[in-house]
This record gives C-alpha cells, sequence and structure tokens, in this order.
C-alpha cells in the first residue's frame, strides 16, 4: 500500500531514536508529508546521518507541552500520529521516575487528548511494549495478559497503554497500540543496550561484556520488521477488528543473552569469547519476557521480513560504517 502514504500529513513523535528513523524514512521514502517532533539535537541520530532530515518538517518542542501539540496537529493538519517519544532505559527510569513519567505518561494523555481535539486526525499508533505487560508466572505474553508493571519504567508503559485505551473506548479515536519486544538496528546510539555494546566491544577487539550470568530470555527484533508492523496497523486501523486494539510483535523464537550475544559475534565475523560476569539484574529488568505474534499474524499477516541473522548482519554495517566516522 505504497500509495496509501502520498502526501498525507504524519506525525512522529521520537523521529531520532532508533526505530523513528527508520519509521521516518520509510514514510518519506513512500511520500508522507513527515512531520517529526523534536526535544534534543542529536546529530548522530539516523535519522540525520541517512540524510531523512532535509525530507520532512521537523518542529522543535516536548511533548510534555500539551499547547505545543495541539498547535502542531492542527497547523500541520496531521491526519496520522505515530507516538514513539518515550524515556526507554531502565536505569535512568529507577534513578529519574518523575521525568519518566512526564515524558511517558503525561506526554502521552496530552498527545491523545490534542489529536481527540484535531479534526483532520484518522489514525493514531502508540509505542507500548512488552514490558507494560511487567513480569508475569507463565509466558508466553499474549494481548490478554494483564498490564501490572512494578517499577517506573514498566509502570509508566503500562499506564501510557491503559490510557490509550481509554480514548479508543470513552471517545471512539482511531488508534492501534504496538508492544513490541527487544528491537536492534543501526542507529541505537545507547551502548548500555545488548546489541550496540557488543559491536562497539567487537569494532575495538575487545571481549563483549555480558553484565548478568547471561540467562534472561528475550525477543530481539529488528527494526525494519517492526517498521513493517507499524505501517501495517496504521492502515488496517479501519478495520473493526483492529480499531482499538493492541498488537504483540515479536519474533516468537526468545533467545537468551548468550545466545543473542553469540549470533551477534558469528554475524561480526570475528572471533572473540564474550565475558560472562555474572552480576545481578538492574532493578526492574525481567528475567524472562517474550510475545506470542499469533494475533498480529491473523489480522495484520505480519511476519518479520528480515531473519536474525540478516538483520545482525545489515546492523554490523550500519555500526562499522558509524564508528569509522566517528
Amino acid at each position: 500500500m505504497v500509495n496509501f502514504w502520498r502526501n498525507r500529513p504524519t506525525l512522529v513523535t521520537g523521529c531520532t531514536g532508533v526505530l523513528g528513523s527508520w519509521l521516518t524514512a520509510e514514510l518519506c521514502a513512500r511520500g508522507a508529508a513527515v512531520v517529526g517532533v523534536v526535544r534534543d539535537q542529536v546529530p548522530q541520530s539516523n535519522l540525520y546521518r541517512s540524510e531523512t532530515a532535509p525530507k520532512m518538517t521537523i518542529v522543535r518542542g516536548e511533548i510534555e507541552d500539551y499547547c505545543f501539540l495541539e498547535r502542531v496537529l492542527n497547523e500541520y493538519e496531521i491526519d496520522t500520529v505515530f507516538h514513539l517519544a518515550a524515556q526507554t532505559i531502565v536505569s535512568i527510569a529507577n534513578r529519574s521516575p518523575l521525568s519518566t513519567f512526564e515524558s511517558n505518561i503525561k506526554g502521552t494523555w496530552n498527545l491523545l487528548e490534542a489529536s481527540r481535539r484535531t479534526p483532520t486526525l484518522t489514525r493514531f499508533i502508540l509505542a507500548s511494549s512488552d514490558k507494560a505487560y511487567g513480569s508475569c508466572d507463565k509466558l508466553t505474553y499474549t494481548e490478554q495478559t494483564p498490564l501490572r508493571g512494578l517499577h517506573p519504567y514498566d509502570v509508566s508503559k503500562s499506564c501510557a497503554d491503559l490510557i490509550a485505551q481509554t480514548y479508543y473506548h470513552t471517545y471512539k479515536l482511531p488508534l492501534g497500540i504496538t508492544r513490541c519486544g527487544n528491537l536492534f538496528g543501526g542507529g541505537d546510539l545507547n551502548f548500555n543496550r545488548i546489541v550496540p555494546g557488543t559491536y562497539r566491544f567487537l569494532y575495538y577487539g575487545e571481549p563483549p561484556v555480558i553484565r548478568s550470568d547471561g540467562t534472561p530470555l528475550r525477543d530481539y527484533v529488528f527494526v525494519k520488521n517492526i517498521v513493517d508492523a507499524y505501517l501495517l496497523l496504521a492502515e488496517n486501523l479501519e478495520r473493526d477488528e483492529v480499531v482499538g486494539q493492541a498488537f504483540n510483535f515479536g519474533p516468537s523464537k526468545p533467545l537468551s543473552v548468550l545466545e543473542m550475544v553469540q549470533a551477534i559475534i558469528r554475524a561480526s565475523g570475528k572471533d572473540i569469547k564474550p565475558d560472562v560476569q555474572g552480576k545481578g539484574q538492574i532493578i526492574g529488568e525481567i528475567q524472562d519476557q517474550y510475545l506470542c505474534s499469533e494475533k498480529a499474524k491473523r489480522l495484520l499477516n505480519w511476519a518479520p521480513r528480515y531473519s536474525l541473522e540478516e538483520g545482525l548482519r545489515e546492523t554490523w554495517k550500519w555500526y562499522q560504517d558509524f564508528f569509522a566516522q566517528s
């Protein structure tokens, strides 16, 4: 449905992030009239490195500012919103819960309310997370699993998810909710995360450090597969069985941290063994967490287009270029 996006006024929050930058690039490639909300200038962001920025309109402001959001939505006559902006780091959320709640919860209700009051808006996609489910004894997570985060980051995503559901059920705001596994891809500049951190160690010929014992299980999904998911969901929101629904998006094949690091090493072509330190987990990190994506397959015909290995090889190439130019 490439023509679907041609000249469609589309707002993307969080467009300098790893997912936001790739989603914005694809929307621009499909001819959408993209408006991106940017709080901080991030020169090394994939948004700028990929030369996507000149193809879009960038507005500077904060999602905590309701009046700013209402102005942008109305002045640019926005049709579609992709709300990705959030504070996404568990350790930062633990250190600074108030700013996390401000951005992740208040920012979401601001944008939902401003969207409700925008007459041109026809669809709204909220980036929730698998973390919204919190810790659960029964795996895998389905969309019926209760949202019960316990720690600052998880709670912020549970709350944002539930508030979005309120705006559908009470006001019929045409929205969809995504709950994704752990994203990876070029452009992730948080080197405390497993993929960028491991690639940085490998690029400089050092053993990748695994802080835990390597056993936590996670979904790892290539960013371009999730871009496909977001676009599919937005394009299908006019269907009664899709609008107002939440969808899990994951590879349906969880890996332990150690298995993922080993896959990253293979993709790089290096022969370096990881340093498994066996330290305790950060407070708020969940031991095992992975998703059932059957609903997305059944209703949206979504399946990962790139394998784990293909995604990791593309990502390795991105980081090689990035480190060579840094």
